[in-house]
């Protein structure tokens, strides 16, 4: 079967001890049976080392921060799409995500680029800092969490949480605290990193499983693998990890994506407590970096999502290999000088 020749452009490129999904999407879109696909990467820093992987990455261009606006990314993004004319668009950043959501129509509609990206509604609505009313919504349990917005609210925690408990930031990061002291500490570092507001969370003890899924805005999950974590980072990033037979779970993303209609990937994090009661910790709306592994069981959820993008027809995939181990490594890449002048001078490689 010939496959169809598609350019996708996708951010994500820094794979390091704290890994972006762009690799691994890529990865799974050059082993596509349906799509020939050539990959553009869009990166944020010059060392993300995405840029140099030329057998995931074809070309690479810098774009700016998402602090830099819609107008600034709109204008990058005119220009990268004149020379590449891109098929598909695939962020892989909470942080850059809101900015994206806002033009993917202009995108469509000025650029013919195709996006599979939730609205501004859903994505607001699983926020850390609104979880509680999403399992509301959605028949989801939820540990108890509040926003705060100071250090001096920690004192006044003890007997509304109780120690340990989970001090998270907007974005990313999550550190277990034992005493107020080091949920201070904790406060002050990732504030720092991710700004304000600081989410307090209920600790909950029992094994740490996550779901990547996807959806197809119309009510469908079109795919769904679980996963427990083997081996976490300090970070609290997944080093090593398992796909499980976890029918459970699988109906509880399959519940959340259906009732919430969600479009395009997305990472489902629970803690499975000593009593058997999973409690959603986050929905991180976009692939994780574990999400080759579930094309190395048998769902391949970049190429769908490239699917639902293009509006073609999508079956729901359910047969996946459980007992299937991804272990993570680092090496040295090996980059000519030359190679590093030309993304940090040019913007682009």
């Amino acid at each position: 079967m010939t496959r169809k020749k598609i350019t996708v452009a996708l951010t994500g490129l820094n794979n390091i001890d704290s890994p972006g999904p762009g690799i691994p999407v890529a990865r799974a879109l050059k082993e596509s049976k349906i799509y020939d696909v050539r990959i553009i990467g869009l990166s944020y820093e010059t060392l993300e080392p995405g840029i140099y992987m030329k057998e995931f990455v074809d070309k690479a261009y810098q774009i700016p921060l998402p602090s830099a606006g819609t107008a600034a990314l709109k204008d990058r993004l005119e220009y990268i799409n004149s020379i590449e004319n891109i098929d598909v668009l695939i962020p892989n950043f909470d942080a850059e995500l809101h900015n994206f959501i806002k033009i993917q129509k202009e995108l469509l509609s000025k650029f013919g680029i195709a996006t599979a990206l939730p609205t501004i509604g859903q994505f607001d609505e699983r926020h850390k800092s609104s979880l509680g009313e999403f399992g509301e919504k959605y028949g989801v349990n939820v540990p108890k969490s509040k926003m705060i917005f100071s250090a001096n609210e920690i004192n006044g925690l003890a007997h509304e949480f109780g120690y340990p408990l989970v001090v998270k930031g907007k974005f990313y990061d999550a550190s277990i605290a034992a005493s107020p002291e080091q949920a201070v500490n904790y406060f002050h570092k990732i504030s720092a990193k991710w700004g304000l507001p600081i989410i307090i969370q209920q600790f909950v003890s029992g094994n740490e499983v996550n779901i990547t899924a996807i959806g197809d805005g119309k009510g469908n999950c079109v795919g769904a693998v679980p996963m427990r974590k083997l081996y976490i980072t300090d970070k609290g990033k997944a080093w090593a990890g398992v796909s499980l037979e976890d029918e459970t779970l699988i109906d509880i993303a399959h519940s959340v994506i259906s009732k919430s209609k969600w479009k395009g990937g997305c990472e489902l994090e629970f803690i499975k407590s000593k009593e058997g009661i999973y409690y959603l910790l986050e929905m991180n709306p976009r692939f994780p970096a574990w999400v080759y592994l579930a094309k190395a069981c048998g769902q391949n959820h970049p190429e769908a999502l490239v699917k639902i993008a293009l509006g073609e027809t999508v079956e729901s995939q359910k047969e996946y290999e459980s007992g299937k181990m991804f272990i993570r490594y680092s090496q040295d890449l090996i980059v000519p000088m030359k190679d590093f002048e030309k993304i940090s001078t040019l913007g682009e490689f």
